[in-house]
């Protein structure tokens, strides 16, 4: 073969390298998450205990899923049908020295769940989570932290924060060889998943799943017999692929634990 034709060859390869990469090497080299803007909103509490304030985001304990109590629900308009669970804020009592604890201490919390709108109460009294409002109802035991009870609601400042877990992100599988669910928790960086693939070692390619609700996902594919490799997407557009953390002798009922982002 010519020097012609092996240039020719390699540049050929190059080529192709750059049109296949792209999209995974942005992904995966993007920036880490930031601290966003002080945004100002109300804050309220709910009662509850470590195996519901996780509800409409699907996560079974918070407590045992390491996200602490250190949690919050999310108005309509924060929530965005579910897609913001696993997100984390910084939230400062704020403009209230008669309710507010002295010093403006932070609060660092988890969304976990979701405030529901009550469209029968004006938004400025009781309707404190009707669209367009920005509103944190925030557990109950950790609201102290910021603010007195008695207060019911109070002005506050927050922003989007990196979340800091660890160990790596978990994938629970559960149902049966009909219908896989996998919730996804333990999730660092923006916190936030909008994507999930899965594959296979043998006949299952790359296969997106559905997001059931919350940070359930499902698919019908045939995942039993597999080892199964993850990949997520977080909302800042980041990936962190998971390879084989999944035997092909896995059980419903597992967790696995894989890459998480830093």
């Amino acid at each position: 073969m010519s020097m012609a034709s092996i240039s020719s060859a390699l540049l050929g390869s190059l080529l192709l390298i750059l049109l296949v990469l792209p999209d995974h090497t942005n992904a995966y080299h993007r920036p880490s998450f930031r601290p966003g803007p002080w945004k100002h909103a109300h804050a309220t509490f709910y009662e509850g205990g470590s195996g519901s304030f996780g509800g409409a985001c699907g996560y079974h304990d918070v407590v045992q899923e390491g996200y602490g109590l250190d949690t919050v629900a999310l108005s309509d308009t924060l929530f965005n049908n579910g897609q913001s669970c696993g997100a984390c804020y910084d939230i400062q009592c704020v403009d209230s020295p008669q309710w507010c604890k002295p010093g403006q201490p932070t609060l660092h919390v988890t969304a976990t769940n979701h405030c529901p709108p009550n469209y029968n109460l004006p938004s400025d009294n009781g309707g404190w989570c009707n669209a367009p409002r920005e509103h944190f109802d925030i557990a109950k035991p950790v609201f102290l932290n910021i603010a007195e009870y008695k207060a019911g609601i109070v002005p506050i400042i927050y922003r989007r924060v990196p979340c800091q877990k660890r160990g790596g992100i978990r994938f629970t599988i559960t149902g049966n060889p009909y219908y896989n669910e996998v919730l996804v928790w333990n999730v660092g960086g923006a916190g936030d998943v909008i994507s999930i693939q899965v594959k296979g070692d043998d006949k299952l390619k790359w296969t997106t799943m559905k997001r059931m609700w919350g940070q359930r996902w499902i698919t019908d594919a045939r995942l039993v017999g597999e080892s199964l490799t993850f990949r997520v997407e977080a909302s800042d557009k980041r990936r962190s692929t998971s390879w084989h953390i999944a035997p092909k002798n896995w059980q419903f009922g597992q967790t696995f634990e894989g890459k998480n982002f830093r």
